[in-house]
């Protein structure tokens, strides 16, 4: 039985069908993307580093053995018993300034990527469900927004509004919507086609109603999958804003700015642990993100059979 023989039968009220996602089979859907998610290797070592990230983040003060902003009497130590990591150029410890930073950027990234969603969805869920002159017109803005550089536009806003940890947030999110917008617009204008949509609108159900309990779960895993890559975007934006002066302002510690107190050349050469502890860190982490936004691309995929 269909969705609108449901409705019309009284039998059962039109939900989110499953098997758009994940075809019929013996397997649990969950079972059935756990077995696909474990397929990918890169991903399942991507996730285990993310929760170790996130859990030094959340335990920061419980891991780190100093202050992150606490100067100490030695001035660019190299790593030894009492500093892991050794010190930066006023003598502070680098391995709390390393784990503090994991704060800075799960809190861009989740933070960032969670404003441009919500705007972008409701944007796309509106001009692909009413179309006509409101869709031309959130797309017009949309192309307008996609139209300038990103980077350049991000340095532009954040050179006005000032560094700052919320303002990078509220920077990137803000200018990071119109690929969601498009992304779930695209989706809402095969979906709303669907039987169980002019079902809904058969039997008088209010557009809210429709757009987020009926559309809007179908729409959830390509926009999932779009939101993982964003963090890693947003993750390497502030590193490149806190590098360049504009992002997260000392003391408080991120990788990017802790990758511009290294900037020298005698530090390049000779303070190798100013540097490549940061350095890795970011590329760590945006590599591990991106495995895991492969792998749930993979394992959401309705046409994937294996």
């Amino acid at each position: 039985m269909n969705l609108f023989e449901r409705y019309f039968t009284g039998r059962k009220e039109p939900q989110l069908d499953t098997d758009m996602i994940w075809p019929e089979g013996d397997e649990s859907s969950l079972k059935l993307f756990t077995r696909r998610f474990k397929k990918h290797k890169l991903a399942v070592a991507g996730l285990v580093v993310i929760i170790i990230l996130t859990l030094c983040a959340i335990f920061a003060p419980l891991i780190a053995p100093y202050d992150p902003t606490t100067v100490t009497d030695s001035f660019g130590a190299a790593p030894s018993m009492d500093h892991l990591m050794g010190t930066d150029q006023v003598g502070r410890d680098q391995l709390s300034r390393l784990i503090y930073s994991a704060r800075v950027s799960l809190s861009v990234g989740i933070g960032s990527i969670l404003i441009a969603v919500a705007i972008g969805t409701i944007l796309g869920l509106i001009s692909g469900y009413f179309g006509g002159w409101i869709d031309s017109l959130i797309m017009r803005i949309t192309d307008m927004f996609m139209a300038f550089p990103y980077i350049m536009l991000i340095l532009v806003v954040a050179s006005i509004v000032g560094p700052g940890l919320m303002n990078m947030i509220i920077i990137l999110g803000v200018l990071g919507w119109p690929g969601v917008a498009r992304l779930v617009r695209g989706n809402v204008l095969t979906l709303k086609e669907a039987e169980y949509v002019k079902a809904s609108v058969v039997l008088g159900y209010s557009t809210p109603r429709i757009l987020f309990l009926h559309i809007l779960p179908n729409t959830v895993a390509p926009i999932l999958i779009y939101a993982t890559s964003g963090i890693a975007g947003a993750i390497l934006d502030e590193a490149a804003l806190s590098f360049l002066g504009l992002g997260v302002q000392p003391p408080t510690p991120s990788w990017g700015n802790m990758l511009a107190s290294a900037q020298s050349l005698t530090v390049l050469t000779s303070q190798p642990w100013l540097w490549i502890p940061p350095g890795v860190m970011i590329i760590l982490s945006v590599l591990s993100i991106n495995f895991v936004g492969d792998a749930l691309r993979d394992a959401l995929d309705p046409k994937n059979t294996k």
